[in-house]
């Protein structure tokens, strides 16, 4: 009996493989908790970069970008695969002004003058996928190993225009008729909505209790109004006072064509394109983080 439990008692930590130089070992999952701070960015249709406006990530002007925060924890099962709940905290914010020494190339993006910032809050369930894991499963553990990062969130936004030194929340505001009974096809937006996640980071094993998180997280959304502009064409201003309440009104009017800003002797033209609706909005986030690992032990 005595024989049988000091084999026993041997061969727990043979089945997991050993941590730096044998002198830890792991169970088959593991625990990460930790946070990450960066810079977090969008792709809508204010600002952007010179030309007509491009598809994608060619369109992304870095000057936009603003400090972010986020807190995990993680499961993970015997390296190779993990689940992760993930809060995060942020801005986004664009404006039409970043283009004026480009205004000439910009097909009136330039001249059309919006502008906005929004908040973003965001809850996501994460699958975590190491595919050096995979491959290369009796090498030691350290170093740096890729991590790719998929799953589903929920996040919350509200749109905002500054004027005359405060700051407005568009939303309330029907910029583009959404609810208006000349409209009945456009619907008010919902502040709180779902996305999805897609991203690349690069995972470094400090020690035994420490790992090191680098990467970038692109967020799809099924909105085109996280900066409150998406229709091809401006609502007649006279709809607004027929529309709204007259606290309102008035402010939705300045707020929803802002050509009169730069061009004084500018009236609405409904044919004018104000967004693209062809293309939903973005937003995307840079982070660095470190992470406390459970589940080592030592020899």
């Amino acid at each position: 009996m005595m024989l049988m439990h000091f084999c026993i008692s041997l061969s727990c930590p043979a089945q997991s493989y050993y941590f730096y130089d044998d002198r830890h070992y792991e169970r088959p999952v593991l625990i990460e908790i930790g946070g990450k701070t960066g810079v977090m960015n969008a792709l809508t249709d204010i600002g952007g970069k010179a030309g007509a406006g491009k598809k994608g990530l060619r369109d992304l002007n870095l000057s936009f970008s603003r400090p972010c925060f986020s807190f995990f924890s993680t499961i993970i099962y015997q390296n190779k695969i993990g689940i992760r709940i993930q809060y995060s905290n942020g801005s986004v914010l664009a404006a039409d002004s970043i283009l004026k020494n480009q205004r000439t190339s910009t097909h009136g993006r330039y001249e059309r003058n919006l502008s906005f910032r929004s908040p973003v809050r965001e809850l996501a369930l994460l699958l975590e996928l190491r595919p050096f894991s995979f491959i290369h499963t009796d090498e030691p553990a350290g170093g740096f190993a890729p991590v790719l990062v998929g799953g589903i969130g929920i996040f919350s936004f509200d749109p905002q225009a500054k004027w005359q030194g405060n700051w407005y929340a568009l939303q309330p505001l029907r910029t583009e008729g959404q609810g208006f009974t000349a409209f009945p096809e456009r619907k008010p937006y919902r502040l709180t909505q779902r996305n999805f996640l897609m991203g690349l980071e690069l995972n470094y094993e400090v020690n035994a209790w420490l790992n090191g998180r680098f990467g970038v997280i692109h967020r799809f959304l099924q909105t085109d109004y996280l900066d409150d502009v998406s229709l091809d064409s401006y609502v007649d201003p006279v709809l607004f006072a027929r529309e709204l309440p007259a606290s309102k009104a008035g402010l939705a009017r300045k707020l929803a064509d802002r050509r009169a800003e730069i061009d004084p002797l500018h009236t609405t033209n409904i044919t004018y394109q104000r967004g693209n609706p062809a293309d939903h909005d973005a937003y995307l986030s840079l982070e660095l983080g470190l992470a406390l690992v459970i589940g080592r032990s030592r020899r």
